[in-house]
């Protein structure tokens, strides 16, 4: 399989090869710094409102419970299913 290689990447790739790239005093905690932000940025989470019809509900949080979980994790998995096309939705 042949890929194609950006201009950006070979720049990158010349870059080194010309033995112009050095490497930071720190290594290790630059890593961890931008693993750290990395996590950060992953782990964020926005509220958000939704209306629902009583009767859903009220069916997802006997079904929550039944699993003993709470329905906003189950509402967050829903979507982050759908949204990741783990499961479809018909609409």
């Amino acid at each position: 399989m042949n890929r194609v290689i950006t201009d950006e990447e070979n720049e990158i790739i010349n870059y080194i090869e010309n033995e112009n790239a050095e490497s930071v005093p720190n290594v290790k905690e630059e890593m961890s710094r931008y693993q750290s932000m990395a996590k950060e940025h992953i782990s964020k989470k926005k509220a958000i409102s939704i209306r629902l019809p009583e009767s859903d509900l009220y069916l997802l949080k006997q079904k929550a419970l039944a699993a003993g979980i709470s329905y906003q994790n189950i509402i967050q998995s829903l979507i982050h299913q759908y949204t990741h096309d783990k499961i479809k939705a018909s609409l």
